[in-house]
């Protein structure tokens, strides 16, 4: 369906998760509405993520990205990557969320189909 942006989660990222409180979990989902809405308006391509969401590739982990989606309280970060599905369109596949000790095992690439 175009205009739909695919996302998977990773089972770590689903336990991650489960473990922030309410207001973490509503910080991390308004930063990816802002995440979205730049995917939508440049669908056939990586976009020019929002400055704001700070988003790079990790150092040592070649096709996993970071993105900080709260400074002040809570520390919040995630990891992603971003991969194709079996018609090649792009999906986005949350591998872990939280703090900075996300970062002491950001997970290997499941597969070798990173777009990044």
């Amino acid at each position: 369906m175009p205009g739909l942006v695919k996302y998977d989660t990773a089972p770590e990222f689903d336990a991650d998760f489960k473990r922030l409180s309410a207001h973490e979990q509503r910080l991390f989902t308004e930063a990816v509405r802002k995440m979205i809405a730049t995917c939508k308006r440049e669908p056939s391509q990586i976009p020019q993520w929002p400055a704001a969401l700070r988003i790079s590739l990790l150092t040592n982990h070649p096709g996993i990205c970071e993105m900080a989606w709260s400074f002040a309280g809570p520390d919040g970060r995630a990891t992603f990557e971003i991969v194709s599905d079996e018609d090649g369109e792009p999906v986005i596949r949350w591998r872990r969320i939280g703090g900075h000790r996300i970062f002491r095992k950001p997970q290997v690439p499941e597969s070798s189909n990173n777009i990044y």
